[in-house]
């Protein structure tokens, strides 16, 4: 299931702070341009050095900030001690040169970051232009029907015009496939057939596996099934960060599907049963969500948990995996070693994040950062698309202001957060002083309060953005 074994566990991400295994305000091991030191004692083994982001770089050619530039200008700011034990990786966005960090070789616990690595293999792996289909099709017997589930979370039960995505209307290649339109499709095939009355079941075995995150909370992620509408949430409306979820996804889908045909003239008997649909049954309804990319760029924007653990099945599905949570780490962890990044050390349990164990070392998220920028890569660029803009847009929307004093970098910084009880991880692009795109990724584990941490990190990756760094 994972590339290495873990070692401690990290803090958990309920609402108390767990044991970080270092202090707050312990000074930072001085950073360098040189490969960390051995990972500590329960990791089985670092990531594995390759390619152009091995050197650091000690002169200034091509306008490239420096080894000794970037230690100048950073090493105030590196002493904060709200950043506890921080690792960290930069490098040029254009070669991938690495640059500066520190322990940027030691795997550490990536938060919501994982997003990066579960979307970077999905759009290797699956055609652009795939959408998830949820369909309804004739049941084994007459006045029988059965609603498939094929994976898409999106679906929604709401009216195009209240649809909100981080809080912003959606347009028409964003817009989720709509319930109502299934059941409209539904109820027209039955009644050209004399139909007005059925039998409802529901067809949910493309996935296996259990449902339940293996550190769930109900907060932060639905059950994993691959039949829902509105991502299971009990207000849809709702802003929330983390809106309830229902415990009972399907029933909830299958309950709002079933009143649908009722307005429209089907009249469905009893509860809805768990079914199958029989191979080569006859269609009645099909709506399809946005491509992939799209949803790619959704759950990044907004570091949407339930959609990463659908996506990451989708990466399941095109690789023959079980379409289930150790299916899903398996056909990532492939389909990014296929890509030529360095996996040993990485461990994942999860594709969203969510686990407290999954270990990505700094340098690996950076080069999964500049992989998608790569020029011989244009079917991967939704992971840059994709990443919130300081503050302005997703989960950056309320970071890089004057409160923390990184306003500079608002605007010009992209990244993916992540957030854990006492981690917090940012990821992603920062044009520099002179113009250059540099990839980045700040990890720390700290007993600071989470606001603090970030501002401290916001404000690492401001100065980046305002030095040329020579």
């Amino acid at each position: 299931m994972s590339a290495a074994a873990a070692p401690t566990p990290a803090p958990g991400h309920s609402s108390t702070a767990g044991k970080p295994s270092e202090k707050a305000g312990a000074k930072p091991a001085q950073p360098s341009g040189k490969p960390a030191a051995a990972p500590p004692a329960g990791t089985r083994a670092a990531v594995a050095t390759a390619g152009p982001v091995l050197a650091a770089v000690d002169g200034g050619s091509d306008g490239l900030p420096t080894t000794a530039g970037l230690q100048r200008e950073l090493g105030p700011l590196l002493q904060d001690k709200a950043l506890g034990t921080l690792t960290f990786a930069v490098a040029d966005g254009a070669t991938g040169q690495f640059l500066y960090g520190n322990g940027e070789s030691t795997p550490a616990t990536p938060a919501s970051t994982t997003k990066l690595l579960t979307s970077l293999a999905a759009l290797s792996l699956i055609p652009a232009e795939t959408r998830i289909p949820t369909t309804v099709v004739a049941g084994a017997n007459p006045g029988e029907i059965v609603l498939v589930g094929g994976g898409d979370p999106t679906v929604t039960n709401l009216p195009r015009d209240q649809v909100r995505i981080g809080g912003m209307p959606v347009d028409e290649d964003s817009a989720p496939a709509s319930l109502a339109d299934l059941a409209k499709q539904t109820a027209a095939a039955l009644k050209a057939a004399g139909t007005t009355s059925v039998k409802l079941s529901f067809d949910t075995s493309i996935y296996s596996g259990p449902i339940l995150h293996k550190e769930n909370d109900s907060m932060n992620i639905a059950a994993v099934v691959p039949l829902m509408v509105d991502e299971g949430r009990i207000n849809p409306l709702s802003t929330d960060e983390a809106p309830a979820r229902v415990f009972d996804p399907v029933g909830q889908a299958t309950d709002a599907f079933a009143a649908l045909l009722g307005g429209q003239g089907i009249t469905v008997q009893g509860k809805a049963a768990k079914g199958q649909a029989a191979p080569g049954a006859k269609q009645l309804g099909k709506i399809l969500s946005p491509t992939v990319p799209r949803l790619v760029d959704r759950l990044l924007t907004t570091s949407d948990n339930t959609l990463a653990e659908a996506i990451a099945r989708q990466v399941a599905i095109a690789a023959k995996q079980p379409v289930s949570f150790d299916g899903a780490v398996t056909a990532v962890t492939d389909a990014l070693t296929k890509l030529g990044l360095p996996m040993t050390g990485v461990v994942l349990h999860d594709g969203s994040g969510l686990h407290t164990q999954n270990l990505i070392p700094p340098l690996v998220l950076a080069k999964v950062i500049g992989l998608a920028s790569a020029p011989d890569h244009p079917e991967l660029r939704p992971v840059l698309t994709g990443m919130p803009i300081a503050g302005f847009t997703g989960t950056l929307v309320s970071r890089f202001g004057a409160s923390s004093g990184a306003q500079s970098a608002a605007g010009i910084v992209r990244a993916k957060t992540g957030s854990l009880s006492g981690i917090n991880t940012l990821a992603g692009t920062v044009v520099d002083q002179d113009g250059r795109v540099l990839v980045f990724a700040m990890m720390t584990r700290t007993t600071a309060p989470a606001d603090q941490a970030r501002s401290a990190v916001d404000r690492i990756v401001a100065k980046i953005a305002s030095c040329g760094c020579q």
